[in-house]
């Protein structure tokens, strides 16, 4: 059985955060942080040695895999911003209408900086998210 090679950690967020090297994608992540911690009421963590989680649930599919995973959190990659809010199960395409300049994965968000989004609908977004995947798996905060 598959095994999530994406697990919590127990290394420094602000220490990740502040070794970014592209100035503007560490000013967005630390921003970012923020902006979570703010919506969330969760402190950050580590996931793999590149995401920066809030919150976590536990999965469980038909198919027997089953593991941990963060709630909502990004990561400041060197190509963009990827913002994971987006669980798969809602159309948020009314809120993504007022975003501003962005790319969509599966549950993924990509933004090439901070600038170029509403802050308040980024907020709204990552609650919105929050909601959605609470529906379906519960979520505990860090």
């Amino acid at each position: 059985m598959a095994v999530n090679k994406t697990i919590a950690t127990d290394a420094d967020v602000d220490l990740f955060l502040s070794q970014v090297e592209h100035p503007q994608r560490r000013m967005d992540g630390l921003r970012l942080n923020e902006i979570f911690q703010e919506v969330t009421d969760w402190s950050p963590r580590m996931w793999g040695p590149s995401i920066v989680g809030y919150g976590q649930y536990h999965f469980s599919y038909e198919s027997g895999r089953s593991g941990e995973f963060l709630a909502t959190g990004f990561s400041p990659r060197k190509s963009n911003l990827s913002i994971y809010i987006m669980p798969g199960y809602a159309d948020f395409s009314d809120v993504l209408q007022r975003l501003g300049k962005h790319k969509l994965g599966k549950s993924c968000l990509y933004i090439n900086k901070l600038s170029d989004v509403d802050e308040g609908t980024l907020k709204e977004l990552i609650r919105a998210g929050l909601n959605d995947l609470g529906k379906k798996w519960p979520i505990k905060g860090n």
